[in-house]
């Protein structure tokens, strides 16, 4: 067990998505790939001796939020008795296709996995994973992925750790209004990862947020001025690859009073997973 107090939730960004179909679930199958940010939400766990699960603190959030699900799921898929209380330092902005929801949600099974002594394996988590959303699993794994079938089936994957300048327009997306769309392309020819990497790739779901949230559009259009810009997820936010963080920051700093921003570089770890590492190397023999 960790004594890690602070316990960080990465962003991610989407390098591409792409529709290639529907199950008759109405399930979306997708390709993507998955790559994290070193830009994080951190939670903290105040272990409870009474089994009580809540979130703390952060009034702007929702009291029964994706990391209390994530929290019961595992009480009760383990059969643990104790609690806990979750306060999260939001970060990652909500509605921006970054992840943060689905990321708190994995810090919180990888946390509470630890420091309940439940010791589920990995495979074991994303399992549940699965049940709290589409973009969990990947946060489970810890691993930048190319992502197939609805999301959960996952490549390891390598891309360059590009520094990327994200833009938010001042709008929030709901992921189910884009893919219930009449007007979203769901049968996008499948590509191998080395057509990924060699640029053969695009967001599906980029035409119907613009249409849908003409401030995305106008973020994307803004933003394409400086460098080649694609939108993350379903939106809202949109990303560029820049030379370097000072390159990033002079963007940032000609950004329309209604957009707000940030400079990152991608990460191909969860950093979790490296915290827990040396925290293991520390408790060693």
């Amino acid at each position: 067990m960790t004594n890690l107090r602070h316990w960080p939730a990465p962003a991610k960004i989407n390098l591409f998505l792409h529709v290639i179909g529907r199950r008759d679930d109405g399930y979306h199958l997708l390709q993507t790939a998955f790559q994290f940010l070193d830009f994080s939400d951190y939670l903290t766990f105040d272990i409870r001796d009474d089994g009580v699960i809540r979130r703390i603190g952060n009034t702007e959030l929702p009291i029964e939020d994706l990391s209390v699900r994530a929290a019961r799921l595992l009480q009760r898929r383990s059969g643990v008795s104790c609690g806990v209380d979750i306060r999260i330092d939001k970060r990652i902005p909500s509605g921006a296709g970054l992840g943060g929801g689905s990321s708190d949600a994995a810090t919180t099974l990888l946390a509470l996995n630890n420091l309940w002594g439940v010791g589920m394996n990995l495979e074991s988590l994303a399992g549940l994973a699965t049940q709290l959303g589409a973009d969990v699993p990947v946060f489970v794994s810890g691993r930048a992925a190319f992502a197939e079938g609805i999301g959960n089936l996952l490549t390891p994957i390598s891309p360059p750790k590009a520094c990327y300048v994200i833009i938010k327009p001042p709008v929030s997306v709901d992921t189910g209004t884009i893919f219930t769309d009449q007007q979203l392309t769901r049968d996008t020819p499948v590509i191998k990862i080395r057509g990924f990497l060699a640029g053969e790739a695009h967001n599906d779901l980029e035409p119907v947020t613009c249409r849908r949230y003409p401030e995305v559009g106008h973020a994307l259009d803004w933003l394409r001025r400086h460098a080649p810009a694609r939108m993350t997820g379903s939106g809202s936010a949109v990303f560029a690859e820049v030379p370097d963080r000072s390159r990033g920051e002079a963007i940032l700093a000609d950004l329309p009073n209604a957009f707000t921003g940030f400079v990152a570089h991608g990460v191909n770890q969860h950093p979790l997973f490296l915290e827990l590492a040396v925290a293991d190397q520390q408790c060693g023999p």
